[in-house]
């Protein structure tokens, strides 16, 4: 009798841990305030304006990928740079204090390399529209039509070892606009959409080179496909790095 009285003490206390668990990572996502715009292009408290709502400063096109980048010596860098800024010059405008790409040009890329940060972003698309955040240069936290993908966006897609899909569908519908709330700490990432926590603090992937972990520095880019995109309120506050890069 005593046996089986400490068996059901036992299964209690892991039970009651697991729920305790569970409820304290409820808890803390909860609590868990993301910051906001105080204008259109008007940053919260303690960011960085990474696009002023005017014009095209502080960005560049898109040349290659990190891998290839890293081969190309100064000179032949700065003539692609060349063409890849008329070409970006030529597919984003900015309208109204938004970037609206045609759907016909490469990916925008912030001119400064990043580390860790934390980074807002409103976007928006149309039916069937795909696009995406890339996080030091690599893809990606993902954004498309949840009609199509039930799965719904915010999650890092292309992870092929570590979770890839989001917790929940937080997007809203089509046409509206969503913001991102997105934190990068060495080779983990947190994604809020819309106030929801949908990636907590999940490793992203090297998809340029898979036997490598992520770059400790890289671009954030604005992801281009073959439809219209839309974005606003993008701001970025960078953390002071508490850790060695990972290896």
């Amino acid at each position: 009798m005593k046996k089986q009285a400490w068996i059901c003490l036992a299964v209690g206390v892991a039970v009651l841990g697991c729920c305790w668990h569970g409820w304290l990572n409820e808890t803390v996502a909860a609590q868990t305030v993301v910051p906001k715009a105080k204008g259109l292009n008007q940053p919260p408290n303690g960011f960085a304006v990474g696009f002023n709502g005017q014009n095209l400063t502080g960005w560049k096109g898109l040349v290659a990928d990190p891998e290839k980048r890293a081969k190309m010596s100064p000179d032949d860098l700065a003539k692609a740079q060349a063409v890849a800024d008329q070409r970006m010059r030529e597919h984003w405008k900015v309208e109204n204090g938004v970037f609206a790409y045609d759907g016909k040009g490469d990916s925008l890329c912030m001119v400064n390399d990043y580390g860790d940060f934390e980074l807002l972003v409103d976007w928006r698309i149309e039916s069937g529209g795909d696009s995406g955040i890339y996080l030091r240069g690599s893809p990606q936290v993902q954004i498309w039509d949840y009609t199509k993908n039930p799965v719904g966006s915010g999650g890092l897609y292309n992870n092929q070892k570590n979770p890839k899909d989001p917790l929940k569908c937080a997007d809203k519908p089509i046409g509206e606009w969503n913001t991102f709330y997105i934190k990068m700490v060495g080779d983990r990432v947190t994604v809020y959409l819309n106030d929801v926590l949908v990636v907590d603090d999940v490793v992203l992937e090297n998809y340029w080179d898979r036997g490598k972990p992520i770059y400790p520095t890289g671009q954030i880019e604005l992801q281009n496909h073959t439809a219209p995109l839309w974005f606003r309120n993008i701001f970025i506050k960078e953390l002071p790095r508490t850790h060695a890069p990972a290896k």
